[in-house]
């Protein structure tokens, strides 16, 4: 080789040709290349698709019924895995059974199964709650605010009245079948004849029933109730007369609402001191037209409002001509 085709060589180096078959840009995976799935691969995909979609719907309903839990008519559930006896039952459109699921279990009631009766409790006024005496609730549930017409129960009222004083409503209730052996049950008479050791006697564990000065001036009040009998023909149509025999049916929303007196409550009180009655003063007389049902002063939001305002409706309405005339035939009959 001459020395001319050395220095040629040497001058220019060979030149580099890179094949794009063979060697690749790097991209953000490297130099790994990407292989194409094969058409086999998706064919086996398509075919497990096919085989879940045709699946028999009847395998999933025999699945459903052996996991059904049947409950009896003691509503006991017959499934020993189930631990709990109270399942209730729940009609859902016109299906004749109901079905409630529970977590995964699917619960299946029969018919003729006994259906739960939630109860509601009642909204009653402010002042009686769920720590109150059981004896209070009733009174307040029964008696409270329902119109009275009958003298023997508005004396009884009256008397109540002048004990809630000193006393509380639920002290008063636990001793009211003391108050009436010793008033001989409010009989005017016998308690205006009431002898004086007698009244004065009568005590539970060891303390009188009542101050000595609200028990005289009960027995007092007896004489003074006996003329109102004699002057109006009874107490009910002198207590009433206030009113125009229509009790007043107020619509308070808060128990801060309710007044301890009013002008109604002042005028009879002042009434009934001028005939010689004692221990009479508006307050007692406002919580006896409380009782007695003068004034309907259950809260709008106590289920009792509603009731006491349609019973005192009901007294108001005027006798039928029919009525009155089987009460005639009644009486000639008893002739």
């Amino acid at each position: 080789m001459s020395a001319s085709t050395d220095l040629q060589s040497v001058s220019s180096p060979p030149s580099l040709t890179l094949n794009s078959s063979s060697r690749k840009i790097l991209g953000p995976t490297g130099n790994r290349e990407h292989v194409k799935k094969d058409d086999n691969f998706k064919d086996n995909k398509n075919k497990k698709k096919i085989a879940v979609e045709t699946k028999p719907k009847s395998s999933v309903k025999l699945a459903k019924e052996f996991n059904k839990t049947v409950v009896g008519k003691n509503n006991e559930s017959m499934d020993s895995s189930c631990s709990s006896n109270g399942s209730g039952c729940v009609k859902i459109g016109g299906l004749k059974s109901g079905e409630k699921c529970s977590g995964n279990r699917l619960r299946f009631v029969v018919d003729h199964a006994p259906v739960m009766v939630l109860t509601i409790p009642f909204k009653r006024c402010d002042w009686i709650t769920q720590f109150s005496d059981p004896l209070h609730v009733s009174f307040h549930d029964e008696e409270w605010g329902v119109p009275v017409y009958e003298d023997h129960k508005l004396i009884e009222l009256l008397v109540l009245s002048q004990a809630s004083a000193e006393l509380t409503w639920p002290e008063i209730l636990y001793k009211r079948e003391k108050f009436r052996k010793l008033f001989e049950n409010y009989n005017l008479s016998s308690i205006a004849k009431l002898p004086e050791d007698r009244l004065l006697s009568s005590k539970q564990n060891g303390s009188l029933l009542l101050s000595e000065q609200k028990l005289r001036a009960i027995t007092g009040n007896a004489t003074g109730l006996l003329k109102i009998e004699q002057e109006f023909g009874s107490f009910s149509n002198y207590c009433w007369r206030f009113l125009n025999k229509k009790p007043i049916n107020n619509r308070f929303r808060y128990a801060r609402q309710v007044p301890a007196k009013t002008p109604k409550s002042e005028l009879i009180s002042k009434d009934l001191m001028k005939r010689g009655f004692r221990c009479v003063g508006p307050t007692v007389i406002y919580s006896f037209m409380q009782i007695s049902g003068m004034v309907n002063d259950h809260l709008i939001s106590c289920y009792r409002h509603n009731e006491c305002h349609s019973i005192a409706k009901q007294a108001l309405k005027p006798v039928s001509k029919e009525t009155k005339q089987e009460t005639i035939d009644i009486d000639d009959t008893k002739q």
